[in-house]
């Protein structure tokens, strides 16, 4: 079974950012990461596929939106990660 495709929305200079990129990093996994410190076609996308999200970073495995740092950190404390990242 293929892994999910992961993607995080980020900005420049964001420790919160760091933290999530360094524990999927430690996971294995490879993630599409898409700046939007300056805005643009893809702040625009990561509002229509979370609504409510005005912090970064936002994090999505497959269909499924994480949140940011702490709920991905969450997860991985909840041993529910692995499972996420590997179906």
């Amino acid at each position: 079974m293929s892994t999910p495709k992961i993607e995080i929305y980020t900005k420049f200079a964001c420790p919160y950012c760091v933290r999530a990129r360094m524990l999927l990093k430690r996971k294995g996994v490879e993630f599409e990461e898409y700046d939007i410190t300056l805005g643009g076609a893809k702040r625009e996308e990561m509002l229509q596929r979370a609504p409510a999200a005005r912090t970064v970073p936002q994090i999505f495995i497959g269909d499924y939106h994480v949140g940011g740092s702490d709920e991905l950190h969450a997860l991985d404390r909840e041993g529910k990660l692995d499972g996420l990242l590997h179906p």
